[in-house]
Formats: C-alpha cells, structure tokens, sequence
C-alpha cells in the first residue's frame, strides 16, 4: 500500500484529456495566467507612478476595488474577480497616462485611456463574458472620481471635505509611510 498510485504524470494527464476539453482547459488557464501577469504589470506601473511614495494610498486603492468588486459580485454570480480588479487597475492607469500611446496586436494604435475598452472589445471578440470586465471599469472609473476628479472640484468650490479616499493614520503607520504623512498635514 504505502505510496503505490500516488505519483501522477501531469503530461500523460492531461493528454489523455478529450481534445475539446484539453483546449478549454489551455485556453481557461492561459487567459487566467495573463489575468494575472497583467494585474502584477499594471499594478506595478501604478506603485511606481502615481503612488510612489504613497503605499497607503495604494493599499486603500486595493482594498477600495476588491471592496466594490466582491459587493458587486454577490449579486452577479461571479466567482473569479481577478479580472474585475485588472480591468479597474488598467482603467486607472490609463486615465493617469492619457499620453501614452499603445498598440494592439501591432497595427491598431490608441491613447491609453481607451485600453480597458480594448481590452472589452476583445473579449467580445473571443466570446468571453463582459460581466467582470465591466464591473472592473465601472469601479475603476468611481475610484479615479474619487480619488482625482473630486478633490480638484472640492477644492474650487471650497467644499470642506476635501478627500473622500484618505487613508486612515493607522493605514500610514503600518505601510511605513507615516512621516511623510504628517509632512503633508503640517504643510
């Protein structure tokens, strides 16, 4: 008994796998890998931009999108929100980066505000349900609002609540950016 059976050849596996399947599992998997591998790039492309030096604005904007995103979700059915998140995370990105140009699939060029609905656009393209991809810029767009829009409005219109998304001090001490903190409130 023992050990007997419990070495599994993942190629022979997955081979043996009916070829429909076996696509729809490549094609399942591949698409979640480049979820993933565009959230880590755009997330990074934000840490380092617009919220250097700013992890717990950074953090809050994290928790903000995953906050709105599974709220959202309870009531569409959805279960995997890595998508929702990247497309809000690209949705920011773009708006703070209305300059860069992009190009997609190497002959269709556009500014970088209109990636997330690029990327939408290709989803339907392939088939792929929309319902996450709109949740994602949906909140991706509240956050911007929240974050860059209203502050300036607030300001000009001297309304006394200036930001609605500022960390709380407890969130600047723990992600070690507490002195800059009271920089900007001394200031």
């Amino acid at each position: 008994m023992g050990n007997q059976g419990a070495h599994v050849d993942v190629m022979s596996w997955y081979m043996e796998i009916p070829t429909v399947s076996r696509l729809y599992l490549t094609g399942a998997f591949l698409t979640t890998a480049a979820c993933g591998l565009d959230l880590v790039r755009y997330s990074r492309l934000l840490e380092e931009g617009d919220f250097r030096g700013r992890t717990a604005n950074y953090v809050l904007m994290l928790l903000f999108g995953v906050t709105c995103i599974s709220l959202v979700a309870v009531y569409t059915h959805v279960h995997f929100l890595g998508s929702a998140l990247t497309f809000m995370m690209v949705y920011v990105w773009g708006r703070r980066n209305e300059d860069v140009r992009m190009s997609f699939l190497g002959f269709f060029t556009f500014n970088a505000p209109y990636l997330p609905w690029v990327m939408l656009g290709f989803s339907v393209l392939i088939g792929n349900g929309i319902t996450m991809d709109i949740i994602g810029i949906a909140v991706g767009h509240t956050y911007y609002f929240l974050e860059f829009v209203y502050p300036v409005v607030a300001e000009i219109r001297g309304w006394r609540l200036k930001r609605i998304l500022e960390p709380p001090t407890a969130m600047h001490w723990l992600c070690g950016n507490f002195e800059n903190h009271l920089q900007l409130h001394q200031d």
